[in-house]
């Protein structure tokens, strides 16, 4: 399908891959791991960052990316990610001599349930499962083994393709069987701080998001390239790099938050709504999927997609 950014496509990229890219662009010891932030503290315009390791970073512009559970994100405000009642797992499956699956999405939905199965590479192939949990899974998600057998249950008795089966049966699942899926209500957004003085939030920090749409990643890049731009606007004023001061980096912060603010809130909103309506059993809004509802789902996932932040 051609769209307005070009034509529309979907590739699924492993997430250490993408993490070394960019990693790779950053100057050595830029980056410092297990730093969790355990709390902030102000000193004139200066934010003290203690971490779980005792250390503390003076920092002169603080940028939440710390996840669903950011604690820049509480400092901020914004209210805790609601739980959206349904839970998900999702494994990686390996085929050295080459999986034969084309470049495409196969995507199973309804009886409570919404599947997926994405080729990554010539050999290697992403899936997802998402559900609702009810004490009737019993003790499924006790171990990974005992949730692929649940899982690989479920869309057996839907009468799923075999080789839909296989991706999950040879699959290599996380270390955590499963994680409830959680979003921050848009309405928090309308209203919320995502930006205050020299701080802001970016990512699932900003806007958590259930996976229907795939773009939560898309979304935390897009707020990088828009976050990059309104500082360096600060930064090089006059086309010479300063320090810009606490005053002009509130501003670009401004800029940036109010930017990303409507994108943030739509993206959530189309996501639950399109899970809502994939997921659902209820016999009316499952024959209103099937017979006017499944064309707009997919155009409506098409839509949010393809979506230009502008150029760094």
């Amino acid at each position: 399908m051609q769209g307005k950014s070009g034509p529309h496509e979907i590739r699924s990229v492993k997430r250490n891959f993408l993490l070394e890219t960019l990693e790779n662009e950053l100057p050595e010891g830029t980056i410092r791991f297990s730093s969790k932030i355990v709390s902030i503290e102000e000193e004139g315009n200066v934010k003290l960052l203690h971490l779980a390791d005792g250390s503390t970073i003076r920092a002169k512009v603080l940028i939440g990316c710390d996840g669903v559970n950011s604690v820049v994100a509480k400092w901020l405000g914004l209210p805790k990610p609601i739980l959206s009642g349904r839970s998900a797992t999702r494994g990686l499956a390996e085929y050295p001599a080459g999986h034969g699956f084309g470049p495409e999405i196969l995507q199973f939905i309804g009886q409570g349930f919404r599947s997926g199965v994405l080729p990554c590479s010539d050999t290697s192939v992403y899936w997802n499962y998402t559900w609702y949990p009810s004490p009737d899974d019993g003790d499924a998600e006790e171990s990974v083994a005992k949730m692929r057998s649940y899982v690989l249950a479920k869309l057996t008795a839907a009468k799923i393709p075999v080789e839909a089966l296989d991706v999950i049966e040879r699959s290599e699942m996380s270390d955590v069987v499963s994680s409830p899926l959680r979003f921050r209500s848009p309405l928090a957004l309308v209203r919320g701080s995502i930006s205050r003085g020299n701080v802001c939030v970016a990512g699932d920090a900003f806007h958590p998001t259930t996976p229907e749409l795939g773009q939560g990643g898309c979304a935390a890049l897009e707020d990088g390239v828009v976050l990059a731009r309104c500082l360096s606007e600060a930064f090089l004023a006059d086309g010479a790099e300063h320090d810009p001061g606490y005053e002009a980096v509130t501003a670009a912060l401004e800029k940036y938050a109010e930017e990303r603010r409507w994108r943030g809130i739509r993206l959530i909103t189309a996501a639950y709504v399109v899970g809502f309506i994939q997921q659902s059993n209820n016999p009316v809004i499952k024959f209103l999927r099937e017979k006017f509802l499944s064309g707009l789902l997919a155009k409506t996932m098409i839509t949010m997609a393809d979506y230009d932040c502008g150029k760094l």
